[in-house]
């Protein structure tokens, strides 16, 4: 089985790239949606243990979290040292189901790949990426973005240019969709291809 590390910058269409390779079969897990659903569970006594009132309710409140790290950076070290080893064991548990179903690809969208040294859990790694212009004005149409907070997560993510060039793959979504999901399903169709002749 291949394993796939999805990745990309901040508003660089990961997201909907990642359902167009679900929508092709591919079993997609998104770390995201892991923390997510940690911050409501087994994280949340964690996190409130290392940042007091940050989930007064039993549940993580994601707002006056990222507030206290937007305040004080240093500390994503403390809370990266909480969630991803929690993180990491829940998509193992979906890998080793998928292999258990013989599944011929999967997908891990994980947006820090690079940052946080997950290359090693992945066997080919794609990159999404569109035109910085492009990634501005989509970053800036979320609800509560500002200017401040969009240079904040750049400046903990590596560099787009740095990434393709690591990157077995590239998927360039500012084309648009349907340029997108051609090229997704071209690297499907090669790398199933690829899984079948055990290369």
């Amino acid at each position: 089985m291949i394993i796939i590390g999805l990745t990309g910058s901040i508003g660089m269409g990961k997201s909907t790239t990642s359902d167009m390779f679900k929508a092709l079969g591919v079993p997609v897990i998104s770390a995201d949606e892991i923390v997510h659903d940690l911050y409501s569970a087994e994280a949340a006594p964690l996190i409130e243990a290392a940042f007091p009132g940050t989930a007064p309710d039993g549940v993580v409140n994601r707002e006056i979290l990222s507030a206290r790290l937007m305040a004080a950076p240093q500390e994503f070290k403390r809370l990266e040292a909480i969630i991803h080893p929690l993180v990491r064991a829940r998509e193992k548990q979906f890998v080793d189901a998928a292999v258990a179903r013989g599944e011929p690809l999967v997908l891990l969208d994980i947006p820090l790949l690079f940052e946080t040294g997950s290359t090693d859990r992945v066997d080919v790694v794609v990159v999404v990426s569109c035109a910085p212009e492009i990634q501005r004005t989509r970053v800036m149409a979320r609800p509560g973005m500002t200017a401040e907070k969009f240079e904040a997560i750049l400046a903990r993510q590596i560099p787009d240019a740095e990434k393709r060039a690591r990157a077995d793959y590239v998927i360039d979504t500012g084309r648009g969709l349907e340029a997108a999901r051609s090229q997704v399903a071209e690297i499907v169709a090669a790398l199933t291809q690829s899984e079948r002749q055990g290369d």
